[in-house]
């Protein structure tokens, strides 16, 4: 039997919303079930009360969880929005097949799309550009903050603001006593 063949584990849902993995005997949580899905564990959901299968329903938790985290997310907003409006529609027993068909295509060329990718780049990897652009950005954000640099200084921590603020201190003192020396030795015309 193949892997994707192996019989699925079973995961009850109780009222109390904690799942149970029976394979393991353990409570786990949606981001357990992530991580399942990623490692291409398969498993099936049943509330523990009705016996009703409720996979589905546990596989779009998870991924609206996955949609709320920074930085994560995947579905465009045009997309939900046209997914949506083929709830009802006619065309509605056609999506899930199409979108099936979609994934599988591209999950069967990811590895060529990142091959693509690396030699497009130069051999450069994906991780490789990460760091890149994450240099690029800490780069532009000291150089901003050259050219604004009170419009950064909340965003230090709060031991270099108090220091910033005692220098601030100290050149607006130096600069009342500019100003006094100033007031002296200019000419009074009164």
């Amino acid at each position: 039997m193949a892997e994707n063949e192996k019989e699925p584990v079973t995961i009850k849902k109780y009222a109390n919303r904690r799942l149970y993995n029976t394979g393991t005997s353990t409570y786990v949580t949606l981001e357990d079930l992530a991580a399942m899905v990623k490692a291409g564990e398969n498993f099936v959901v049943y509330d523990a009360k009705t016996g009703e299968d409720i996979t589905r329903t546990v596989l779009a938790q998870i991924i609206f969880e996955q949609e709320n985290k920074e930085g994560q997310s995947l579905l465009p907003i045009t997309f939900l929005r046209q997914l949506i409006r083929f709830y009802g529609d006619s065309m509605q027993m056609l999506v899930p097949r199409y979108l099936e068909q979609s994934m599988s295509t591209l999950t069967n060329q990811q590895d060529k799309l990142r091959e693509q990718m690396a030699q497009a780049f130069g051999g450069v990897g994906f991780g490789a550009m990460e760091d890149q652009v994450r240099r690029n950005m800490e780069m532009f954000e000291k150089a901003f903050s050259m050219f604004a640099p009170f419009a950064r200084s909340q965003s230090k921590p709060a031991e270099e603001r108090q220091q910033s603020s005692g220098e601030m201190d100290d050149l607006k003192r130096q600069l009342e006593e500019l100003q006094k020396k100033i007031d002296r030795l200019s000419p009074k015309t009164e």
